[in-house]
């Protein structure tokens, strides 16, 4: 069992059979310390990567990927805006997704400004399940011309099928914990 494991057998908490709260230390309080662990093991996940840009969507996305960047030479953190703002300019790449834990569709947003075909793309996220926020990410890295190196996943439900629909489009995905069941009843079982 790894440090991600182990952590999440001793704070994590089933509610039904499909939603994880690990909000004590990943999603809500973040332990930094913890954190470093993240992204030094994304680090040696993806070192035969080069990368160039840190990909997420906000809010929980940004903490890993800030963490993250310092293995990656302090390369830039892009987290796409959920919704119109205001300060948003209208020279962005866009992508919808369904947000399950949120229960309504988002149209995504990147400024043009911060990606580009000369980048290689490293996508991070808190969570993979049925893989709509990595397909959105994929597809801004897509319009931008920029190359993706690859996914990098902290908790992936395995039992639902995000991971196997991005891992058959040829898309490297890296989870550090892989969620193979989980139930109030049965507690969680993690895939080998």
């Amino acid at each position: 069992m790894n440090f991600l494991e182990k952590r999440i057998i001793s704070e994590g908490r089933v509610l039904g059979d499909d939603i994880l709260k690990v909000d004590s230390f990943l999603n809500h309080q973040i332990d930094i310390a913890f954190m470093k662990e993240v992204g030094q093991e994304f680090k040696n996940r993806f070192s035969d990567c080069e990368v160039t840009k840190i990909l997420t969507v906000e809010a929980s996305g940004i903490a890993i990927g800030c963490v993250t960047s310092q293995f990656f030479n302090d390369c830039p953190v892009v987290f796409a805006k959920k919704g119109h703002a205001k300060n948003m300019s209208d020279d962005a790449y866009h992508a919808s997704l369904h947000s399950y834990t949120r229960g309504t569709d988002f149209v995504i947003s990147v400024s043009k400004k911060y990606i580009g075909k000369n980048d290689k793309v490293l996508i991070v996220d808190d969570f993979l399940a049925n893989g709509e926020a990595l397909k959105a990410l994929m597809s801004i890295v897509s319009q931008a011309g920029g190359e993706l190196v690859g996914c990098a996943i902290v908790i992936e439900k395995a039992y639902q099928p995000g991971g196997e629909l991005i891992r058959s489009q040829g898309v490297r995905v890296e989870s550090l914990a892989r969620v193979k069941s989980m139930s109030v009843k049965n507690g969680i079982e993690f895939c080998e």
